[in-house]
């Protein structure tokens, strides 16, 4: 559901040694070099040699099977920015017998809480010894995480996936010892490379800050890997005839038999004041003008909206469907940090949405958006009618009880499809949900709309049903200007407190 990209691939003439900021170049002061031995970090290469193929005229998605894999203990990071107008504040967590003890990185090394930019660098020579491909890559320490030996603890605890939302206030990286994760940039975020067929010599490279500020010995720094690309024949298309059909398990005829209705849920309704969620809201982002399918002519503006949840306890509501409707009585659970469940509270219903698109049981009191003139009075609402309420963003897994591995343990999303009896969205501590507002309905018509300064609110627990901990930070406000004309509309988001998104 996330729609926003993080740093695209650049294509370099040289290597890095600094880090370039808007303060000049910053260079890692080393730390007491370390041996083989106890190495936090080392490049190893799945396989010495790869072959990648393609179609013909077609570009090749370049992975040269490369892995960042932590040595004797676990390789672990934490950052934050304590506001967005301030810089992000970073520290390598050592672990000790007696805890962690934390070590702050060099300024400047960690400029993104979407992961390590410019961690590593790639070098592809082509036979002759000519450089062809030349860039810098970002590193996301918890992406694609898998045991790299036998002995290596069989589990890890530490988050999947580095957050893309830009308003994200820390985060946790973290690769479990002896564990190992893809170098560079995740696969769904690269770009395709031109590249003749042929044998090529791929390098890749740990920047020198980097190896320096964690104490990486040179002999760990680098892999080298053989890459042979080449082209072959195109599959023909898949027969439909020969394919089958596969019926949704959501195409449930309403004229058909009903399931037997949920049981209400047990034990005591009540909700502890001290356990208690904190939803906050973030500026919405990814503001664009345009609509996914519309066709009817008119100007639409859509976005990016995220509800996050700190507090005592995760966001839970639960659905219990009435006997014979489309209809879910809904829900509050509370739990305690250690995840006993101590209680819940009646707040509202679901409902089937059957629209196309949707398909989809929906909650209506999550968030609502609002569409501000200049004096920030109100020109047009959209009530988010929510689907499953889980876990899309990191937001800040530095805060206490941020639970890093959501999906792990109970409880978990289960959103359901048309014939389920229950159904159960959770947002946890420290993560997010967003909504990405693309659809004709869910999103603003200013066809009509004069250009000029506009407000875009976000609003979370609209109507007050969900119990919180706190309620005064469940509204924010982002400036956007319109202009252009009919048919050719633009949108000019102006930076947030320094964050452009």
């Amino acid at each position: 559901m996330n729609a926003h990209t993080h740093m695209p691939w650049r294509l370099l003439a040289t290597g890095v040694a600094v880090i370039a900021t808007s303060g000049g170049a910053v260079t890692a002061s080393a730390p007491p070099a370390q041996t083989a031995a106890d190495s936090p970090l080392k490049l190893v290469a799945a396989a010495k040699s790869v072959t990648l193929t393609h179609s013909a005229n077609q570009p090749v998605w370049f992975e040269p099977g490369v892995h960042v894999v932590a040595g004797e203990q676990p390789f672990e990071i934490w950052a934050r920015r304590d506001s967005y107008a301030l810089p992000i504040r970073a520290e390598q967590a050592h672990v000790t017998p007696e805890g962690k003890r934390m070590e702050p990185l060099p300024d400047g090394l960690v400029t993104s809480l979407g992961g390590l930019p410019r961690f590593t660098h790639l070098t592809l020579k082509n036979k002759a010894g000519a450089t062809v491909l030349e860039r810098d890559e970002d590193f996301c320490p918890n992406n694609s995480a898998v045991r790299g030996h036998p002995s290596a603890p069989a589990s890890s605890p530490y988050p999947e996936g580095c957050s893309e939302n830009p308003f994200a206030l820390g985060s946790v990286w973290g690769i479990q010892q002896g564990w190992g994760v893809p170098a560079g940039t995740p696969w769904w975020q690269r770009e395709p490379v031109d590249l003749p067929d042929g044998t090529y010599s791929a390098e890749v490279r740990i920047n020198t800050p980097y190896a320096q500020a964690f104490g990486i010995p040179v002999s760990h720094t680098s892999a080298t890997v053989a890459v042979d690309v080449r082209t072959v024949a195109e599959e023909p298309p898949l027969d439909p005839e020969r394919a089958g059909r596969r019926e949704s398990a959501s195409q449930w005829s309403a004229t058909g038999p009903r399931p037997a209705p949920a049981a209400a849920p047990g034990g005591k309704a009540r909700s502890p004041e001290a356990q208690r969620p904190d939803l906050r809201v973030l500026p919405v982002w990814g503001v664009q003008i345009g609509a996914i399918g519309d066709a009817s002519g008119h100007d639409r503006l859509s976005f990016n909206a995220t509800v996050w949840t700190a507090g005592r306890s995760p966001l839970v509501v639960e659905g219990f469907r009435r006997a014979g409707e489309d209809v879910m009585e809904a829900h509050q659970y509370f739990y305690d940090e250690h995840g006993n469940e101590l209680g819940h509270e009646h707040v509202g219903a679901m409902s089937w949405d059957d629209r196309d698109g949707h398909q989809m049981w929906t909650f209506a009191d999550l968030a609502v958006y609002r569409l501000l003139d200049a004096r920030q009075q109100p020109i047009s609402t959209i009530t988010a009618d929510t689907a499953c309420i889980l876990d899309t963003d990191a937001i800040d897994h530095t805060i206490e009880l941020a639970r890093w591995r959501p999906g792990d343990s109970e409880p978990r999303s289960a959103c359901g499809d048309r014939t389920s009896l229950g159904t159960r969205g959770v947002l946890n501590v420290g993560s997010g949900f967003t909504q990405v507002q693309l659809l004709p309905d869910q999103t603003f018509d200013i066809t009509d709309q004069p250009n000029g300064v506009y407000y875009l609110q976000a609003s979370a627990n609209p109507n007050g049903r969900l119990l919180e901990s706190d309620t005064t930070n469940n509204v924010s406000l982002r400036k956007i200007i319109l202009g252009g004309r009919p048919g050719a509309r633009t949108v000019d988001v102006p930076p947030y407190e320094g964050i452009v998104g």
